[in-house]
């Protein structure tokens, strides 16, 4: 059976206020109570002691006699208190005995005493013991006292209820605890859970294919603010790609759309005999095709770099030998536009896989020469950090707008809103490269301003 995290949180915080009330109370009532009688067995120590006393200032040295009276009073005090006891002179005789003066009463203690402590202490296994103590004037044996009491230790009826009223009190602590960690449990729940609650409508508006919905809640707890910033991310994210899809899906489209027509176009004048087919007309339709199987090779490109199986066949290269044999591709097209391009510096040989580094190689050349206005300049540099190569494009071309930076790694992305073939591509070389060099361990970045020119660089582990 399921049930919100509200309600799980509330039962929670309400459970473990309670078990900790109990462990509490539980704890400090044994504490307690052991205090307690620890204290009651002094007292009771003590009591026997004030007996002793006031019994030895009841004789007067000087006529050698007791008061008897109040060695009476004395005795009947300490039977009210629970003591039984017998009171003897220097030569044994006896002075009072208090079961001698009331039988029935000291019948009657003792059967209180021991009914009560048997029912409310079982496991103590008391019973009625008597100690003799010597009763003393001036260091001066005058006599003894015979004290009869519940051992090893007794409460009264006041002891009792004493003790029963604390137990009234830690459970009505216990209780009035319960009841308000109920209430703050709820709150706390309510507060936590809200966020929650906001960041799962959240998700399911995204889920439902609105990307601009944001979570604006703000809470005090770390780990939802993460959440909360995570799932911000996401939806921003999620329309990023969705806006690059749509994109995708325009660019094929027109990408497609155009040498399709053209294609359709000359041969459809071909056929119904409105040209003739000739050798250059028959070379621009192989051209359009062309034109549509690099498109196609190239998202073959893509899928096979980014995919998880994408194996690295990688082994010692040296990454001027790699600049030079790609600058060597364009040289046609360097020489036709009178461009200036040099390589510059040095790095050590490492361990990559050297057609996949080639690929990156050629696609940031090319997009250099592709970029770059006639009699302009291109710059490769190689340099080295303690851990990592760096390889520097750098040309002095048209140059990426600050809002366009960001996406320049994306999938089928241009910043050349104009779609022109000659300059255009198809917005795979850069997502190509990035994929590449993630798969060793690396990283691509970009530096550019629009018409100053661009600088991407590549670092790649040694």
């Amino acid at each position: 059976m399921k049930h919100s995290l509200r309600t799980k949180l509330s039962l929670t915080i309400a459970l473990v206020m309670l078990l900790t009330v109990a462990l509490i109370s539980l704890l400090s009532n044994f504490f307690i109570e052991k205090q307690f009688t620890n204290y009651i067995a002094s007292q009771q120590e003590k009591r026997t002691l004030e007996i002793v006393n006031n019994l030895s200032q009841q004789y007067d040295v000087n006529a050698q006699t007791w008061d008897v009276k109040f060695v009476q009073t004395i005795g009947m005090n300490a039977l009210n208190d629970g003591y039984i006891i017998k009171v003897y002179d220097n030569e044994n005789k006896s002075l009072w005995d208090a079961e001698t003066c009331d039988m029935a009463m000291c019948t009657q203690v003792t059967n209180d005493i021991t009914q009560r402590m048997e029912t409310k202490y079982p496991q103590l296994n008391g019973e009625f013991t008597s100690q003799t103590h010597n009763i003393t004037q001036d260091n001066v044996i005058i006599g003894s006292v015979n004290i009869g009491y519940f051992g090893p230790y007794f409460l009264n009826p006041d002891d009792f209820q004493f003790l029963k009223a604390l137990n009234l009190i830690f459970l009505g602590i216990g209780i009035f605890s319960l009841a308000f960690s109920v209430v703050i449990g709820a709150f706390l729940a309510k507060r936590l859970s809200q966020p929650i609650q906001k960041t799962v409508s959240v998700t399911k508006q995204i889920s439902d294919g609105d990307y601009n919905v944001r979570i604006q809640e703000n809470s005090n707890t770390i780990e939802l603010d993460e959440l909360i910033v995570s799932i911000n991310q996401l939806a921003d994210s999620l329309g990023k790609q969705e806006a690059l899809r749509k994109r995708l899906t325009a660019d094929v489209a027109h990408e497609l759309r155009t040498p399709l027509t053209s294609i359709g176009t000359h041969i459809e004048a071909m056929i119904e005999g409105v040209w003739e087919p000739t050798t250059e007309r028959l070379q621009s339709c192989h051209d359009e095709i062309l034109r549509i199987g690099n498109m196609v090779q190239d998202m073959e490109s893509l899928e096979k770099v980014e995919s998880e199986n994408l194996k690295l066949h990688k082994a010692r290269i040296n990454l001027f030998e790699i600049a030079e044999k790609a600058v060597s591709n364009f040289e046609a097209d360097i020489n036709k536009r009178n461009l200036k391009l040099s390589i510059d510096g040095h790095c050590p040989d490492i361990f990559a896989d050297k057609d996949r580094i080639n690929q990156v190689f050629i696609n940031l050349i090319s997009n250099a020469v592709k970029y770059t206005p006639d009699g302009g300049e291109i710059n490769i540099t190689l340099s080295e950090t303690e851990k990592f190569v760096k390889i520097g494009f750098k040309d002095n071309g048209i140059g990426i707008s600050e809002d366009e930076r960001p996406f320049v790694f994306e999938r089928f992305y241009r910043a050349d809103k104009s779609r022109n073939r000659m300059t255009g591509g198809s917005g795979i070389g850069l997502a190509i490269v990035k994929s590449i060099v993630t798969a060793h361990g690396g990283l691509v970045e970009v530096e550019s301003h629009l018409n100053q020119g661009s600088c991407f660089i590549v670092s790649l582990p040694k």
